[in-house]
């Protein structure tokens, strides 16, 4: 099983951008699924976005056209690109490998450990 390690959360402003990576400690070329969630303080874990390794993606609602998730398996990596943030979007986010089930993001269930996570604060 890889081990997942989130980097490149910070504070921004309302409007801003954020780039966070998932690095993992082998390969996963051939891991079909990865996702990002996040978690608000006093909320549940919600995903955010998945992506296959063919490069089919899926998002939360509330995030399209915001934010883009990709990979890159030579680098063992998954990003999130962040733009147009708002206060909203400050949660800790996770990535982990995950199965997806349909062609949307419901019903896709997580499968690995849960890393420490990067925190994103979007101040208003």
């Amino acid at each position: 099983q890889v081990q997942l390690v989130e980097s490149g959360g910070g504070l921004v402003q309302a409007g801003g951008s954020l780039r966070l990576s998932c690095a993992a400690s082998g390969s996963i070329f051939n891991i079909n699924g990865m996702g990002w969630y996040r978690q608000a303080p006093g909320k549940q874990r919600e995903l955010v976005a998945t992506i296959t390794n063919g490069g089919s993606t899926n998002y939360k609602d509330s995030v399209k056209g915001r934010f883009t998730i990709s990979r890159d398996n030579a680098k063992n990596t998954v990003y999130l690109q962040m733009n147009s943030l708002k206060p909203e979007d400050t949660a800790v986010y996770y990535c982990n490998v995950v199965l997806i089930t349909s062609t949307t993001i419901i019903g896709t269930i997580p499968l690995g450990s849960w890393g420490q996570g990067t925190q994103v604060t979007v101040s208003s």
